[in-house]
């Protein structure tokens, strides 16, 4: 073998994690692929293998084109990957802090609620009332996660549970909220909210020439990109972000240096609250201009994918979920070329994650020698 091809070998083997990220993303294709063709039982019990490789081609093709194929699809994918980011940024957060914030969804749900509310009630400059209703939606997103962020520190009460049910109760109260006349929207009676005014509404990266209906892109993007750097600098340049990486990685040992493990879990759960808020409040800003009980979606949910899939790393999550917003975009595509139910894209997600989830499993498929990888983010135990 050329010398460079060895070299090239043992980087690629240093990058552990690198690869085996990518190389669990590539398992998740094929397996994809295999049930795709697997899928066709109409050519297949028809002896059309070829036309059944020729649909999986077709359905991957749609795939790619629906995602960056053209500005219109870029745009779809820009506006499909910024809650992901925001909100992956948010369960990443809590992941470094040790802690399994699965209440991303409620907490998106508080946030949107209070920057609905700042939208209609305010009537101002956009430059005063965009940053306004975001700041109500921080507030509101980290108010609901103080709750299980308390209730771990006072009581030893698990996160998993307190924040599962408080998705509950946040889907509840916004249901009750937009029955009420403070927020039902006067000529309706559904649970809908009354419109956010249009100087609250997030512009259109194309508005400027003119374009923004025909590409929807907004300017949600930049707080989230603003959202990535702000993560990386409490990361690598803060004392509280050190604080919250030696807690998440050994409690006890933190707490021997002089760290206040209840201070930490309150507060790694108020930040990562508050950022889940402003993922709440940028769809409903960008996206939706009012507020339903389901204007979330499972976003909260794709967050735990996206955080692992970028192993809580600033970039690392940046990226996964522009690839989840660029399967979602895609997605559409794909079913609309093809018979594919856009339900493989949820597939292909879960495969991700387990592939991600076993990395030792990837490194045997794809025989790769490599220096010990991370088998993923760990998390106190019950009542610690």
């Amino acid at each position: 073998m050329p010398r460079w091809f060895d070299a090239l070998g043992s980087r690629l083997n240093r990058m552990s994690s690198l690869v085996i990220t990518l190389l669990a993303v590539v398992s998740a294709l094929v397996v994809g692929a295999v049930i795709i063709i697997l899928s066709d039982v109409e050519r297949l019990g028809n002896g059309e293998i070829g036309a059944a490789f020729s649909e999986l081609a077709t359905a991957y093709s749609a795939l790619v084109r629906g995602s960056v194929g053209s500005l219109r699809a870029l745009s779809e994918t820009v506006n499909n990957s910024t809650p992901f980011i925001i909100a992956g940024v948010s369960v990443a957060l809590a992941f470094k802090t040790g802690l399994f914030n699965i209440g991303a969804t409620g907490q998106m749900l508080a946030g949107g609620l209070a920057t609905t509310w700042v939208g209609f009630v305010m009537d101002g400059p956009a430059i005063v009332q965009i940053p306004l209703a975001l700041l109500a939606g921080l507030v509101g997103g980290a108010l609901f996660g103080a709750i299980p962020g308390v209730l771990k520190a006072r009581t030893g009460a698990h996160e998993v549970i307190t924040t599962i049910m408080l998705n509950y109760i946040a889907s509840f109260t916004i249901l009750w909220a937009l029955d009420t006349q403070l927020f039902q929207r006067p000529d309706r009676s559904d649970p809908i909210s009354k419109f956010v005014s249009d100087e609250a509404m997030l512009p259109k990266v194309f508005g400027f020439i003119g374009l923004g209906e025909k590409f929807p892109a907004h300017s949600g993007i930049i707080v989230a990109l603003l959202v990535v750097a702000a993560y990386w600098w409490f990361l690598e340049r803060s004392k509280m972000g050190f604080e919250f990486q030696a807690f998440g990685q050994n409690a006890d040992a933190a707490e021997y240096a002089g760290m206040r493990a209840k201070r930490l879990t309150v507060v790694g759960m108020v930040v990562a609250g508050g950022i889940a808020g402003v993922a709440g409040g940028i769809e409903i800003l960008g996206r939706y201009g009012y507020a339903t009980q389901t204007f979330a979606g499972t976003i909260g949910f794709d967050a735990i994918a996206v955080a692992l899939l970028g192993r809580s790393t600033p970039l690392g999550t940046m990226f996964s979920a522009i690839l989840f917003g660029a399967l979602q975009s895609g997605g559409r595509e794909m079913q609309v070329e093809t018979d594919i139910n856009i339900d493989l894209i949820v597939v292909l997600r879960a495969l991700i994650v387990m592939f991600i989830a076993a990395p030792l499993l990837v490194k045997a498929i794809w025989r790769v020698k490599s220096a010990q990888v991370s088998t993923g983010q760990t998390f106190k135990g019950w009542g610690s």
